[in-house]
């Protein structure tokens, strides 16, 4: 800041930093908004030693690298969009820049001194926790169809539960009915996890669903069971998790619609695998680990509106502790290799489980011999 300073040029925090600093809440990245070019950026950074790098110079960022990075961005105007991507030019004004934002208390800026700057009235609206579109709200969501999820995301994290979603804003998401087509399935996922990372995404879920979005944005999923389960997690002192919460939104190729990684995708299924094979909660977890099976439990419990059982952290910390006490080697003998010995094992595991992991390696044998003697 101090070095944009004295380049000549306006420097200001802008956007998620100062609206979570007014909100006392945590503040993860740091943008800075200037009237200075990317190349002028460049050059005053190298001559104060500072780590530069060209990430987006033709959208107009700079990302400075002193202790963590800082994007820093030169104020901008739309010159043509397309629901998707934006051309922009450089301006010189604060207002410009703030009038191609999403809604009024991201277009917050501050400066060094901390002074806050609001060109366009977002402050009372930060102040009484009010989600609103800057200007049209249709103007801004053709500008860019990710922001009906965002509108919904925002006022999940940030919005005043007890007013509800702005209706105006409400209105526009509601009617653009094919926003969300030409937006990469790579953003729609991102801005889904976030979503459902809120504290307490299940009001904005259900007004999603009556509005056809959650449908466009994953087919097939009904938001019934999600206030029930985040009513659970909060008795049983869990923090979110948005895995578990998209897992309780109903079956469907999540994998593909939010384009979710590997490790997402298989505790997503095992998850769907205890449920739809109603696995006890320590063969869950025996099975697929305490995560999935605290999953698959809260689930369930919210599917049929039942609280938890007293003891089912118990079963859970046992089955995932749990070790099966046999190996192949220790059946060879009676056995040999082949499908005998696999279907074998696979009988005294599932007894091992059903005992709850009480009988041992001389209890299990004895049993197996006992089996064997029968006709």
């Amino acid at each position: 800041m101090r070095m944009l300073a004295d380049g000549g040029h306006q420097a200001y925090f802008v956007g998620g930093c100062v609206r979570n600093a007014l909100l006392d809440l945590p503040v993860a990245d740091i943008d800075i908004a200037t009237d200075a070019r990317p190349q002028r950026v460049l050059d005053l950074a190298r001559a104060a030693g500072i780590k530069a790098v060209p990430t987006g110079v033709e959208h107009g960022t700079v990302t400075l690298v002193t202790d963590a990075p800082h994007e820093v961005t030169t104020f901008r105007r739309d010159v043509e969009t397309d629901g998707r991507r934006a051309v922009v030019a450089f301006s010189d004004d604060m207002a410009e820049d703030a009038a191609r934002r999403d809604f009024t208390m991201n277009a917050l800026y501050a400066d060094a001194a901390g002074a806050v700057h609001d060109p366009l009235g977002g402050l009372p609206d930060l102040r009484a926790r009010r989600v609103r579109f800057i200007g049209d709200a249709a103007e801004r969501i053709a500008e860019d169809g990710l922001r009906v999820l965002r509108f919904f995301r925002f006022s999940a994290i940030y919005g005043d539960p007890a007013q509800g979603l702005d209706a105006d804003g409400l209105t526009a998401v509601a009617a653009a009915d094919t926003a969300l087509d030409p937006v990469s399935r790579e953003r729609i996922g991102s801005e889904v996890v976030k979503l459902l990372d809120a504290a307490d995404p299940a009001p904005a879920v259900a007004v999603m669903q009556r509005t056809g979005v959650l449908e466009r944005a994953l087919p097939g999923a009904h938001a019934d069971t999600l206030p029930v389960l985040v009513h659970l997690e909060r008795r049983a002192g869990l923090a979110p998790r948005w895995q578990r919460r998209l897992a309780a939104l109903g079956d469907g190729d999540r994998a593909a619609a939010l384009r979710l990684s590997r490790a997402d995708a298989r505790h997503l299924e095992q998850v769907r695998t205890c449920l739809g094979d109603a696995l006890p909660d320590h063969a869950a977890a025996e099975r697929f680990g305490a995560g999935v099976a605290e999953d698959a439990a809260l689930i369930r419990a919210a599917a049929l509106g039942a609280p938890l059982a007293p003891d089912w952290r118990a079963g859970i910390d046992a089955g995932a502790a749990a070790r099966f006490p046999l190996k192949a080697a220790d059946l060879m003998d009676r056995y040999g290799p082949g499908p005998a010995l696999g279907a074998a094992l696979n009988r005294l595991h599932a007894t091992w489980v059903d005992s709850r992991f009480t009988l041992d390696k001389a209890a299990l044998l004895d049993r197996d011999a006992q089996d064997a003697r029968r006709p």
